[in-house]
């Protein structure tokens, strides 16, 4: 097959993106054109994937405004279930998911399967594919789950992800467990909704009036507070700034504490389901041995602290020193930190001290660009039959970030065909980082022309090119996008579109 090369998104059959209300589909187009979320080739795609004999888990999950205690801090917002985060599911490997969503918000909704390659209709991307879920009804998302690792959910309505709206998804392996005695979970956030401003007021401000800032503040920033900078993510470090920054719900002064004795060894699994904010995680006294990043196992590398862009996952393993320690998770450019404590049964529980901190800053970072994938997860190393660039740009007039020069439109398409080998280069022209995600699939970082990582999110610095290499394998229409939900939602996603 010979290689094609598109430098913008194509315009594949508009009608083929009409949803039809009853069934949540896509109507499909004449030949040549895109394959439908309902089409039968993605239930074909789900029937190889269902193995025989797998076990089924079901799970009932309400979305529902809510009042959740931060650690002190009361506030007014949008959780699952009440809680946050909201209550983890865990299955395994080959299990079928079933999740009834009952949707009591005042305003549509959905639920994305954050890094799952599950079937198409039940991506949960309204306008692309599905409908919304609407205030007062019920939905099902029902999938085959084929691969073990650490993931999440949450919406792709809005910013409804920067409320409380998001939990873990954890895919267990029966092989896993050798080199480590027991689990911990972390999901990271930055938080302001119900403390000073909503989500959708701080869009429609940045909209308004760009980046020259929001009523009474200084570049978007809180009073006191300058806008988020990092040399190590090459400029800018966020648009929004936040009054706090959350491990497992938590701020650090009322952080949550686990038990853990001196020399047990703790899987960390870490989540980063904020909005505007990546973090630096390490365990100060301890070394981190990093084994997994976005669900999918890497060669084995030590670190001391590790960086998490918006919607990536990392798993370490850390062997806990003698008393009680922090494993702290300092937001960059911020100022400030979450922590979760690794409380020794026999100590006090201490939360992080002022010199565990900067001790931390002072360490080098571990970035999960830099793993290696394990053989077992490596992709075939061999040239791409398409290869697409997208680039990334903005802010533009009133807040626009764009790919290809262009604003979101889920009429617009990269388009691909089923098992072809595609190669994705995102060029940053932009002063900030993007963390761009990949729906439907794990894609291979290719680093300084070697094998890099499998991961469904990357981060991709400014004045930086970032190639990954995909598996055509999963057909339907699916998300790029940046993971700064401000970026996205104002502009930065495009559709990888698979044709016939």
């Amino acid at each position: 097959m010979d290689m094609a090369t598109s430098n913008s998104p194509g315009r594949i059959c508009r009608r083929s993106f009409l949803l039809l209300a009853a069934t949540a589909g896509l109507t499909a187009c004449a030949s040549g054109g895109r394959v439908p979320p309902g089409s039968e080739r993605v239930a074909e795609a789900e029937r190889v994937r269902r193995l025989a004999g797998a076990r089924s888990t079901s799970v009932t999950l309400v979305a529902a405004t809510a009042e959740v205690d931060l650690g002190g801090v009361q506030v007014h917002t949008w959780a699952y279930g009440g809680q946050l985060p909201g209550r983890e599911i865990r299955v395994r490997r080959g299990d079928v998911l079933k999740v009834e969503l009952t949707n009591q918000l005042p305003e549509p909704t959905s639920i994305h399967w954050h890094g799952i390659a599950l079937r198409n209709d039940m991506d949960g991307v309204p306008g692309l594919t599905q409908s919304d879920i609407g205030a007062g009804t019920t939905f099902t998302y029902e999938f085959a789950v084929p691969d073990a690792g650490t993931y999440f959910f949450h919406p792709h309505s809005g910013v409804q992800l920067d409320r409380g709206l998001y939990a873990p998804l954890i895919v267990e392996d029966p092989d896993d467990g050798a080199d480590y005695d027991t689990e911990l979970v972390i999901v990271l956030d930055d938080w302001l909704d119900g403390v000073d401003r909503t989500p959708d007021a701080v869009l429609d401000e940045l909209k308004k009036n760009g980046m020259g800032g929001m009523p009474g503040m200084d570049h978007g920033s809180m009073p006191g507070m300058s806008m988020p900078k990092s040399e190590l993510l090459g400029g800018d470090a966020g648009d929004v700034t936040y009054p706090h920054v959350l491990a497992n719900g938590r701020t650090f002064r009322d952080p949550q504490a686990v038990e853990a004795k001196e020399g047990q060894r703790v899987r960390l699994r870490l989540i980063n389901a904020a909005a505007d904010t990546a973090f630096r995680v390490g365990v100060p006294g301890a070394r981190l041995r990093v084994t997994h990043t976005d669900g999918f196992p890497s060669r084995p590398q030590e670190a001391d602290v590790v960086l998490l862009g918006m919607g990536e996952r990392l798993d370490a393993v850390v062997t806990v020193p003698a008393g009680s320690v922090p494993v702290l998770a300092l937001a960059e450019g911020r100022d400030q930190y979450a922590q979760v404590v690794l409380r020794n049964p026999d100590v006090p529980a201490k939360p992080a001290e002022d010199a565990q901190v900067k001790q931390l800053v002072g360490l080098p970072v571990l970035m999960a660009t830099s793993l290696r994938a394990a053989d077992r997860v490596a992709l075939p190393d061999k040239q791409p039959d398409v290869v697409h660039d997208l680039v990334l740009d903005g802010p533009g007039d009133k807040y626009t970030w764009t790919i290809n020069g262009k604003v979101y439109d889920p009429n617009d398409g990269l388009p691909v065909e089923q098992g072809q080998h595609v190669r994705l280069k995102f060029d940053n022209k932009s002063r900030m980082f993007h963390p761009m995600h990949l729906h439907g699939h794990t894609f291979q970082v290719r680093a300084d022309g070697n094998s890099g990582p499998r991961k469904d999110t990357v981060l991709v610095l400014p004045g930086r090119s970032v190639e990954v290499d995909f598996a055509a394998d999963n057909p339907g229409q699916w998300l790029a996008h940046c993971h700064n939900v401000y970026h996205g939602e104002a502009g930065m996603m495009s559709v990888v579109s698979y044709v016939e």
